[in-house]
């Protein structure tokens, strides 16, 4: 598994299509606008914005500007997002 702040990378053993980016924006910051970023050549999402699954043959960078680089092994990956619970609501976590 991978974090990086309120972001998760678990390797999981599951095939989905997907569109094809170079680039995918993972989690965006509501607060700072800040991104997480997922680049590598040729990257399978199930979507390129806030996917649940991405897979890459070649190893990845995780990317954001608060934060370490994160080399992550070529995979198949569900992404999850930290949440938080409010006596409103169970969300995910404001950046």
């Amino acid at each position: 598994m991978y974090r990086q702040g309120d972001v998760l990378l678990v390797p999981v053993k599951q095939d989905f299509t997907g569109v094809e980016a170079d680039k995918v924006t993972l989690a965006l910051g509501e607060v700072t606008g800040h991104a997480h970023v997922l680049k590598a050549p040729r990257i399978v999402a199930d979507k390129l914005q806030l996917p649940n699954f991405v897979k890459f043959a070649v190893p990845a960078e995780l990317l954001h500007e608060e934060h370490d680089r994160i080399e992550i092994p070529a995979g198949t990956y569900r992404i999850k997002r930290q949440r938080e619970y409010t006596p409103q609501e169970i969300r995910n976590v404001a950046d």
